[in-house]
């Protein structure tokens, strides 16, 4: 979103300095659509890369775009600090869209040459010698045809239900006897799109499509589109629902049938056949998408699992934090290893399995354990996390889960993980009405000696094994005794009937997490401006908040240092002539999600390093509970600082936003070796875990 330079002399909350959220979620994913279209990238993490803008573009349209359809239609103001209108909203957002679509498959079908040089065909049934068609016509005839069913319109036929994302093949079809026609649906079957041939692979839809007159036992088809259409999918839970698991359930089964809010279909598509189905779906002119290939390039997904390691990233491995590594024969003990002083983990550089997964199974098995307290927001279909809960539970220790069933579209997956953690006797809680839980905690109390001591993991990510491999995320572990009697008072909070506590180091929002944040900014101020040089570091995911960019802006002025690593929403804008001269803005986009959220607060030679949950989002900040904690532990900062320190470095997967509020590559001036931010972190992982694994070796 380009704005313009010379904005004079404004109030720090004119809209001119901010950016607006949607539009600049829609940069984000140029920025990922960026990595499918640079020549160096395996030419199947190329295709991921085309999926992932994909699935994060049905999710945006799903959610965001819903909700400003229906903001404009409840005729409700902007509420963000841009004051865009809803209208120009939308109407930007489609705009954008085409453009970044159009890039997508000028990437999509620029790539095929290259694909089937390597020896990944996708071919049409025509490009087929006769032995393939018919080994294709057979597998039609057995596997598919069966599971088709052909749905017309007419008298007493409506127009059928199309469902979320479902793809789907519109037809005209003719009686050739008595010249009646008829439009009909026929969907394609959720589930695998590239169909494995001697040669390459066919989409399924192809072949529905050149065997559809089967379907259609003596007609004619005179024409046919393919579209696929997203509804609004966003959950709406009345603040007055007695019963929140019901509540939820009963969402998700409306869910289905949400508002139409975008409909794609393929370049081409005859006119009045689209004119046909938009008018049963009601939809404008605006959020229609002509796409020049396959729709739904989330299909794309299925080659990258394909046995071909030359065309993808080499495989990583996670290390063990080094502090964690067993000697051979000994396994090693969690809660001995944390008292001798905090441990933190950089996943997916440092392994979740043995720090996280293991500091919650050993819980589970060791008989001083009195009770584990732990909140879910997302985990993965086969976690270990919760079975450890269960054995837990039914060894007679005392559990409690606070699981978040409005985690957007993971809520059917919470239900069935709240109802199974609650037949194994967990004592189970949804959290407050109305705000998520989205803090990362997990409580362990210990029985030692004549006391109970608390161990505590805090994190910036979900306990999730698939997404811990994927995501850079932190998680400390720790005893400390003002740390974990903040963490038990939360949870106490949250599952009991009392008012908030008041907490010693943990900031938790919706109490105290922005006015902590901007206590932390305006001592930098007040410091740097008695002589103490002052600088402010923020590691998120979005940054959107008024209350704490407008501080930010305030500390550019008074001569502050800002430097900020934002991977997708930026509301902020850096550089701007006596507003934000001291703000840099940077943005690492890799293989890895960036998603760990960290905070730091120098002036002079001491930092003051905070992790957390939450984003600078109004959404966290109010509306849901988050925990933000201090590092105390000078191993844990060190390792932070590296991490910021190499962000700042990197000139491979680095991009920078300007004053114009359009984002640039970062590049390494010639002459200079480029630096991979992730890639780095991976080789210090490697090192540090050789490191300590030879000298366990020499010991034992």
């Amino acid at each position: 979103m380009a704005i313009s330079a010379d904005i004079g002399h404004l109030g720090l909350d004119d809209p001119a300095l901010y950016l607006n959220r949607e539009l600049s979620w829609l940069d984000f994913n140029a920025r990922v659509l960026a990595m499918a279209g640079r020549g160096e990238v395996p030419l199947l993490e190329r295709c991921k890369f085309l999926a992932i803008f994909s699935n994060n573009l049905d999710e945006f349209f799903m959610v965001r775009v819903a909700g400003q359809q229906e903001a404009l239609e409840s005729s409700r103001a902007s509420s963000s600090p841009d004051q865009l209108p809803r209208e120009e909203v939308l109407n930007r957002i489609a705009s954008a869209t085409r453009l970044l679509v159009s890039e997508q498959y000028r990437i999509w079908n620029g790539l095929q040459p290259e694909l089937s040089e390597a020896g990944v065909q996708i071919l049409r049934p025509d490009d087929l010698d006769s032995a393939a068609v018919s080994a294709l016509s057979q597998r039609f005839e057995r596997e598919i045809e069966p599971v088709l069913t052909p749905l017309a319109v007419g008298p007493g036929l409506p127009f059928p239900f199309i469902s979320q994302r479902s793809l789907n093949l519109g037809l005209t079809v003719r009686d050739p006897a008595s010249g009646e026609s008829r439009l009909a649906r026929v969907k394609v079957p959720p589930g695998k799109r590239f169909l494995a041939v001697a040669d390459g692979f066919v989409l399924l839809e192809d072949l529905i499509e050149a065997n559809i007159e089967r379907i259609f036992a003596g007609m004619e088809i005179d024409a046919t589109i393919r579209f696929r259409m997203t509804r609004d999918a966003d959950l709406d839970i009345s603040d007055e629902a007695d019963d929140l698991l019901g509540a939820v359930e009963a969402q998700i089964r409306r869910r289905r049938f949400g508002d139409v809010v975008r409909l794609e279909v393929e370049e081409g598509a005859p006119a009045t056949l689209l004119a046909e189905i938009q008018s049963a779906l009601d939809i404008e002119d605006r959020d229609i998408y002509h796409m020049s290939g396959p729709l739904d390039l989330t299909a794309l997904f299925e080659l990258t699992r394909l046995e071909r390691p030359a065309l993808l990233d080499r495989p990583w491995r996670a290390r063990t934090q080094w502090r964690l590594q067993s000697a051979p024969q000994r396994p090693i003990d969690l809660f001995d290893v944390i008292r001798r002083g905090d441990v933190l983990v950089h996943h997916p550089y440092e392994d979740f399995a043995t720090s996280v997964e293991a500091f919650v199974e050993q819980a589970a098995e060791d008989p001083d354990v009195v009770a584990i307290k732990q909140t879910l927001y997302r985990t993965g279909r086969d976690t270990p996390i919760v079975p450890a809960l269960v054995r837990a539970a039914e060894a007679g220790k005392q559990v409690v889960c606070l699981m978040e069933l409005q985690a957007r579209f993971d809520e059917e997956r919470n239900i069935h993980w709240a109802r199974a953690l609650e037949r194994a006797g967990v004592h189970v809680a949804y959290g407050l009405l109305g705000m998520k839980t989205h803090a990362k905690l997990a409580l362990v109390m210990r029985r030692e000696g004549d006391r109970v001591r608390r161990y505590a993991h805090i994190g910036t990510g979900n306990y999730h094994p698939d997404t811990a491999r994927l995501y850079t995320d932190l998680g400390l572990f720790t005893c400390n005794d003002e740390i974990t009697q903040d963490v038990a008072d939360l949870f106490n909070y949250l599952t009991g009937f009392s008012r908030s506590p008041e907490y010693r180091q943990v900031l938790v929002a919706p109490l105290n997490v922005r006015d902590g944040l901007i206590r932390e900014i305006r001592t930098v101020v007040a410091r740097h401006e008695a002589g103490e040089p002052g600088r402010i570091e923020m590691k998120v995911n979005s940054i959107m908040d008024g209350p704490v960019i407008r501080e930010l802006y305030q500390a550019s002025q008074a001569g502050v240092a800002v430097d900020l690593v934002v991977r997708g929403i930026c509301g902020l804008i850096p550089g701007i002539p006596g507003y934000s001269d001291n703000i840099r803005v940077r943005s690492i986009i890799g293989r890895f999600l960036e998603h760990s959220r960290v905070f730091l607060f120098t002036n002079g030679e001491h930092t003051r390093y905070l992790m957390g949950s939450p984003d600078i989002m109004e959404r966290n900040l109010d509306h849901r509970v988050e925990t933000v904690i201090p590092i105390h532990d000078a191993a844990a900062q060190k390792e932070i600082r590296f991490a910021f320190d190499v962000a700042y470095a990197d000139t491979v997967l680095a991009w920078a936003l300007g004053a114009d509020g359009a984002w640039t590559p970062v590049r390494n001036v010639d002459g200079e070796a480029p630096v991979d931010s992730q890639a780095a972190l991976m080789e210090r992982a490697v090192r540090r875990s050789e490191r300590r694994g030879g000298r366990r070796g020499q010991a034992a």
